[in-house]
């Protein structure tokens, strides 16, 4: 018997949180689209079994931030942007197998105001959907990493930092 086909019949969902990025951040981090529990927290990376936040406590030889004051505060004292390649999609859950109907995120508000020179994909979907829809129009590399997602269960924590770690060279 032939699977069924997921259900997209969904609304549309817009990215509900803003960038975090200042005229200091020399370093762009993009994610793919919130997940249901940071759509829900209205931040990045909320799940609590995502390690981007160790990640970048670690990085930074911090501790690992708490609140949402924390984690901006790592990220602009360590001169990172971060925000995500969709602006709007339709998707299941936090799957990023089942993104659909994108619509890329305008970066030049990053790109404008702060003097970046690196670009980090946070994971393969994250690299692939910005080499589909936005490195076409603006044509700035972007060096793909290791996602941080609790999904991603062949990569460590400690093989995540070793890896991560050139973002602050």
């Amino acid at each position: 018997m032939k699977k069924p086909e997921p259900n997209y019949s969904a609304c549309r969902l817009v990215h509900p949180v803003l960038p975090i990025f200042n005229e200091h951040s020399r370093v762009l981090i993009l994610g793919t689209f919130p997940s249901p529990k940071s759509r829900e927290a209205r931040f990045f990376y909320h799940h609590p079994q995502n390690r981007f936040w160790k990640v970048m406590a670690a990085l930074a030889e911090a501790p690992i931030p708490e609140t949402i004051e924390q984690k901006k505060t790592l990220m602009l004292d360590n001169r990172i942007a971060l925000w995500d390649v969709i602006e709007s999609c339709r998707i299941i859950g936090a799957s990023d197998s089942s993104i659909r109907d994108v619509v890329p995120a305008d970066l030049s508000m990053i790109f404008n105001k702060a003097p970046i020179e690196k670009v980090y994909a946070n994971g393969e979907k994250a690299w692939q959907l910005y080499m589909k829809y936005i490195f076409p129009q603006i044509e700035r590399p972007i060096i793909r990493l290791p996602s941080t997602s609790p999904a991603n269960a062949a990569w460590s924590l400690e093989k995540l930092i070793e890896v991560w770690r050139q973002i602050l060279k």
